[in-house]
């Protein structure tokens, strides 16, 4: 495969059909392509030509193919081919499992976390890369003191407000325009102190 074979397929609809299943047969080598093929018919939805209502009831009936394991291959080659444009080669070599064990954290991460991301699931086996993922999440779940009392502080002046988060940014922008910072600065820091050298926080 070529640099110009992710541009539009130049194929009939008959043919990418026929394509889809002889891909299939190899899904190891060719989930890219096989990506890329279902990726245009779900777009354009030449699926209807078959005469069917869903993308997902086209491929799960033609192909014998379940809806998410589709959605799966989509999701791989829209990613890390169409948006990040990874080398070929490289998505090949991690394949598919890992591809969508990381998927979520590339999606959201900047370029340079995705590369490291990607370079990951490239260097580290699925067991290992696993384990990691883990505790990336368990370390996410994890919230400080601070991040609970900033967290109910906004709950709590929300609903006193009644308004949104953004609603909220301004009225407190509005209450702290006129006021003397320097003595803002002072009382927080006085309150940030107390804060700190207790496990409990009581509102003043």
């Amino acid at each position: 495969m070529n640099e110009n074979d992710f541009k539009e397929i130049e194929m009939t609809p008959d043919e990418k059909f026929s394509a889809i299943a002889n891909l299939k047969k190899n899904l190891e080598e060719e989930f890219i392509q096989l990506g890329q093929l279902l990726s245009e018919i779900k777009r354009v939805k030449t699926f209807r030509l078959k005469g069917y209502k869903s993308f997902k009831e086209f491929v799960e009936e033609e192909y014998n193919m379940a809806g998410s394991f589709a959605s799966k291959i989509i999701s791989i080659y829209d990613l890390f081919i169409k948006e990040l444009d990874v080398d070929e080669m490289t998505v090949k070599s991690i394949g598919v499992d890992k591809l969508s064990m990381i998927k979520g954290f590339v999606k959201d991460s900047s370029f340079e976390e995705s590369e490291k991301w990607i370079d990951r699931a490239e260097t580290m086996q699925t067991v290992d890369l696993r384990e990691y993922i883990k505790d990336v999440r368990e370390k996410q779940k994890e919230k400080s003191l601070k991040d609970v009392f900033i967290e109910q502080f906004k709950e709590r002046m929300v609903v006193f407000f009644n308004c949104s988060q953004k609603e909220l940014n301004f009225k407190l922008a509005l209450y702290f325009q006129d006021m003397n910072l320097e003595e803002v600065k002072q009382i927080i820091k006085e309150k940030q102190q107390r804060f700190e050298e207790t496990d409990n926080w009581d509102s003043q």
